[in-house]
């Protein structure tokens, strides 16, 4: 065991950075979680049997507790839901702007490679289709999504500052549309959106005509791409910026009728109002990960959907969500 490289994650018990823990630790390495549980579940970590893990209760806008020996950091605390994005504005930018601050500070105190989650986000409503990394967005700076768009924005801009002020070996992932088990219904984003009302028997609420497109990555994918990077030699990744997402690009409306099939569900689609500054389009330019990394998505949006069900009908039945 005191061979096994240290792993922190922050935000451990969300939806992507549990999937995250279970694969390092499947790897041998030994893995703490830091998260507050204001959006991640405790219930995402219960099936953790090992004592290479350790879960600490900490809220990340504070400095780090004192963890040993770490050989990555991997920032992955934030709420990443549209619904949180007005109730939770104020800890939102603070855990992207504070907390990427003591993540990353703690990578360079301990001489750890630091991997922090950014999102497509950044981009905003694009006005280039898709987004290559080079991009630099079309953000509404005081539009209701800007506490987690900016706030990321400025964590980015941070992660650059530590590279070249304290040459930190820093790798920046930017995390288009993903989904998968460990999602919570009542999450807020479109697929647990539509697999909620559906297994439910209600009707699935699109937003505006439907017309507006995204690009769906599932779980195992991205943490694949994930993994890679991090795993990369010093050369190829430090200091890099990769988008990881899926290029398959579908309607909203589209993809309503994709969740009523998939469940035979007797459930019709209803219109409503398009959110402010809900972006029209949304696709990630892959080159540079497949060049990088010879990553790629495999899962298809039906076989991700058909594999993210159970844990749907499991978790719609739970006292826990």
């Amino acid at each position: 065991m005191s061979d096994a490289q240290h792993a922190v994650i922050t935000g451990g018990a969300g939806f992507v950075g549990s999937h995250l823990v279970d694969s390092l630790l499947d790897d041998g390495f030994r893995v703490t979680s830091l998260d507050n549980f204001g959006s991640g579940c405790p219930q995402n970590l219960a099936h953790v049997d090992s004592e290479r893990f350790d879960s600490v209760e900490h809220d990340v806008r504070e400095p780090f507790p004192e963890l040993g020996d770490v050989d990555y950091v991997f920032h992955f605390a934030s709420r990443a839901s549209p619904k949180d994005f007005a109730s939770h504005a104020v800890e939102i930018a603070l855990t992207n702007s504070e907390g990427a601050h003591n993540a990353l500070a703690y990578a360079r105190d301990h001489d750890a490679r630091a991997i922090p989650a950014s999102t497509s986000e950044i981009y905003g409503d694009p006005e280039v289709h898709p987004q290559t990394e080079e991009y630099n967005g079309n953000v509404n700076v005081r539009g209701p999504r800007a506490p987690y768009d900016e706030s990321t924005r400025f964590s980015e801009a941070l992660a650059v500052a530590f590279r070249q002020q304290y040459d930190v070996d820093i790798r920046t992932i930017r995390i288009f549309n993903t989904y998968g088990p460990r999602m919570r219904p009542d999450d807020g984003r479109v697929i647990p959106n539509f697999l909620s009302q559906a297994l439910q028997g209600d009707d699935l609420t699109v937003y505006g005509d439907g017309t507006q497109t995204r690009s769906f990555c599932y779980i195992d994918d991205l943490v694949a791409g994930i993994r890679a990077f991090a795993d990369a030699d010093l050369e190829v990744a430090a200091g890099e910026v990769i988008n990881i997402g899926n290029t398959e690009e579908i309607e909203i409306r589209e993809l309503a009728e994709v969740v009523i099939d998939a469940l035979d569900a007797d459930s019709d689609v209803v219109y409503e109002d398009l959110p402010e500054d809900d972006p029209q389009v949304r696709r990630p330019d892959i080159t540079c990960v497949k060049k990088l990394l010879d990553w790629e998505p495999s899962v298809s949006l039906k076989d991700g959907i058909e594999r993210t069900l159970p844990h749907f009908r499991d978790d719609l039945g739970s006292d826990d969500y």
